[in-house]
């Protein structure tokens, strides 16, 4: 078991679903969906830091095995303590090389709110 698999953590997509609200309107909830493994880190660079405290929401790099994708916006959350990221990249951007015997993709994603 290589270290990367090691710590690497359950998380699941949520999913936005509207259904009707019996008022002409609809009410909006997220639904957990598929199942995936990454490593989440927080970066910690000195402009991020900044940022941060400039108000800029917390931001992680999130590992995931090559071939599991995620897209510009996706919310998943983090089994172990339920921490909600919304990712503010794309794994097609960041894939390891073709040759690379490290098979994983990273996305950047932001701690988030379903009410943000």
């Amino acid at each position: 078991m290589s270290l990367l698999t090691q710590i690497m953590e359950p998380c699941k997509i949520l999913n936005r679903v509207r259904t009707d609200d019996d008022f002409g309107g609809y009410k909006e909830e997220w639904v957990e969906g598929a199942t995936f493994d990454a490593a989440i880190g927080k970066m910690s660079s000195p402009e991020i830091v900044v940022a941060e405290r400039q108000g800029l929401s917390e931001t992680f790099t999130v590992v995931v095995k090559k071939g599991f994708s995620l897209d510009y916006h996706d919310v998943f959350k983090r089994v172990s303590d339920g921490s909600i990221f919304r990712v503010t990249s794309r794994t097609q951007d960041s894939e390891a090389h073709p040759a690379s015997t490290v098979r994983i993709s990273t996305v950047t994603a932001e701690r988030w709110s379903p009410t943000t």
